[in-house]
């Protein structure tokens, strides 16, 4: 399969969600209604996350009750506009594992894992967010790269969760595994970090813990298919979301995504064409052909 030949897993989507939508003169925020009609929101995300959570909610409520109508035809867009997107590495079991696994100095993840303070490290612009349909990509320098399907917190200014959305931290395990220093290459490149449509606020969302699962594609078939439960998670989200505010201002909010309990053998590594589909369920999905991205430094295009 192409790229081009993935479709988007846009559906009805999620009632109480919300959705960042193309218009014809700018985009627009808007919430789903139980019919799956959007009602505008009259207001941005990073407004709405510049509220303490009950006015939002409020603000929420009233868009659902009395917002004007939006055109559900427009393509949905990456569900960010000012928020900066953080990850969480080494939340699960499984991710330690992988990670020592790559690893030329495997001790630091076992000393991550038990550690008081969560390794947070900075993921992605909103510019550079892709959505649901769009391509994430592989580096052109990497030869063993990965996937990390992730539950994501939406969190307010203050640190408070205030929804949740499916995430997808791709990472080059060969570059990291070379030197844990390397992982700002590793993790933050075009295309590198893909995030649902929606957003489904906590008091619209089911209760966790939440299954994930993800199938990889190619040529065709399943070259590759995980699942976990956020129930696997070694951290507590809320306390996840408190870390990242400790000592950093948000004024817009951010994305903070919480890690992976899936990690592919040492024998996967994606390809440009494979399609990777995330699901988990009550928060979404996220649809994705792979691409190669970035070029090869002048001395190797030589050889």
């Amino acid at each position: 399969m192409s790229p081009t030949d993935a479709p988007p897993a846009q559906d009805a989507g999620t009632p109480g969600a919300i959705v960042r939508v193309a218009g014809a003169d700018r985009p627009r925020w808007a919430v789903r209604a139980d019919d799956g009609g959007l009602r505008g929101l009259g207001t941005s995300l990073a407004a709405l996350l510049g509220l303490p959570l009950d006015e939002a909610r409020h603000v929420v409520a009233a868009a659902l009750a009395d917002g004007p109508a939006v055109d559900a035809g427009g393509d949905l867009l990456p569900p960010v506009d000012e928020q900066e997107v953080w990850a969480a590495g080494v939340t699960y079991r499984r991710s330690r594992d992988g990670r020592t696994e790559e690893s030329t100095d495997p001790s630091i993840y076992d000393r991550v894992y038990t550690a008081e303070r969560p390794e947070l490290f900075f993921k992605s612009t909103a510019a550079r967010v892709v959505t649901d349909g769009d391509d994430v990509g592989i580096r052109v320098d990497s030869g063993w790269d990965v996937p990390e399907p992730e539950l994501g917190l939406v969190v307010n200014r203050s640190g408070a969760v205030f929804g949740y959305v499916v995430g997808n931290d791709m990472s080059s395990r060969s570059i990291e595994g070379d030197n844990p220093l390397y992982l700002p290459q590793a993790k933050v490149y075009s295309r590198s970090c893909a995030l649902g449509a929606e957003i489904v606020p906590v008091w619209t969302a089911s209760a966790g813990p939440w299954p994930v699962r993800v199938t990889i594609e190619r040529d065709g078939g399943t070259a590759f298919s995980g699942t976990t439960s956020t129930s696997e998670l070694a951290r507590d989200l809320d306390d996840l979301a408190e870390w990242l505010v400790l000592a950093l201002d948000l004024p817009a909010g951010a994305v903070l995504l919480t890690g992976t309990g899936i990690v592919p053998g040492a024998d996967f590594t994606l390809a440009a064409g494979d399609v990777v589909r995330i699901e988990i369920d009550g928060i979404g999905t996220l649809t994705n052909s792979v691409v190669v991205v970035g070029r090869r430094l002048h001395a190797e295009e030589s050889r």
